[in-house]
């Protein structure tokens, strides 16, 4: 019998960790979830609880790493990664992007593990080309507020291909555009957990600006597919993973009133520093290289994440 592949998921008690643990775990992996609970939930993963598989370390990634036995594939999904968030944790966002993705890889290379590193549409900025294509450097401003995010996983990606070409790891970078589904926060400031909330709860659904702001909303099961199938593939540059049907933030608002059934009116305040005007993947790289792109209807997946919300709401 074949030994199974082992695979580490920092950031695995968080929303995409937890899912990305679950997929391994169904794939036959076993499965070493490292979190330190700032942004990650125990509830995430402890549908796993029992599983000779699975295994929790409670332990920030900026420290030391030592796992023993052989790793085959590190995950590296480990930082805060909403606007609430980095903006309430700037220092632990910039760390775990620099401190945190260095002590992955070096890991990485001792072990002789495949890196994927979960990046972010983020890496763009407020972009000046659209769709966004790998090939696009972005436009981001490094001191701005939202630089903490956006710059600690632009240094991430510079790190990854560096441990790439100079010490020959196996690297793989994704980057994740706006994904939703069930295990969101519900006050994690993005906008899909936003409005559902505000539309369960019958309150104005606050819309940034005049609402013609677009975004792209990929649903999980969708984007943890692409990851897996770019874990597997060969290919270390950077790859787009999002869904390409483009909405804006007033379209998306209506969507969610009329889903939920809700008579939630619309409330306008004031953009965001920063605030990215447009949102899009190119996908055609992932289309090409990995024989991947989105099945799950926006609609269907927003039914299923609207039901897991009603569900905290009776808790």
């Amino acid at each position: 019998m074949t030994e199974k592949k082992r695979a580490l998921v920092t950031g695995g008690a968080g929303f995409l960790g937890s899912h990305l643990c679950g997929y391994l775990l169904e794939r036959g992996f076993r499965v070493v979830c490292m979190d330190n609970l700032i942004t990650g939930a125990v509830r995430n993963i402890e549908a796993f609880a029992g599983n000779d598989d699975f295994k929790f370390i409670k332990q920030d990634v900026t420290e030391y790493l030592f796992l023993p036995g052989p790793i085959d594939f590190i995950f590296h999904f480990a930082s805060p990664a909403s606007p609430i968030d980095y903006l309430e944790l700037p220092i632990q966002t910039l760390k775990v992007g620099s401190l945190g993705t260095h002590k992955a890889l070096g890991l990485a290379k001792a072990k002789e593990a495949t890196f994927l590193l979960a990046s972010t549409s983020e890496v763009y900025g407020d972009p000046l080309v659209h769709p966004q294509k790998e090939d696009y450097w972005g436009n981001v401003n490094p001191i701005g507020p939202r630089g903490v995010y956006d710059e600690a996983k632009r240094f991430a990606e510079a790190l990854t291909m560096a441990y790439h070409r100079f010490h020959g790891v196996d690297t793989r970078i994704v980057r994740i555009f706006n994904t939703f589904g069930p295990r969101m926060r519900a006050r994690d400031g993005r906008v899909v957990p936003a409005f559902i909330g505000q539309a369960l709860a019958g309150r104005p659904l606050t819309v940034f600006g005049d609402g013609s702001q677009t975004r792209s909303f990929c649903y999980v099961a969708d984007l943890i597919a692409g990851i897996y199938q770019l874990a597997l593939s060969g290919e270390n540059g950077p790859v787009n993973i999002g869904n390409p049907r483009e909405m804006t933030v007033l379209q998306f608002a209506e969507l969610i009133i009329r889903l939920t059934g809700s008579s939630s009116s619309i409330e306008h305040r004031a953009l965001p520093v920063d605030d990215p005007k447009i949102r899009q993947p190119d996908i055609s790289k992932a289309k090409a290289v990995l024989g991947w792109e989105p099945r799950v209807e926006l609609e269907t997946g927003l039914r299923e994440t609207i039901e897991y919300f009603q569900g905290l709401e009776l808790e």
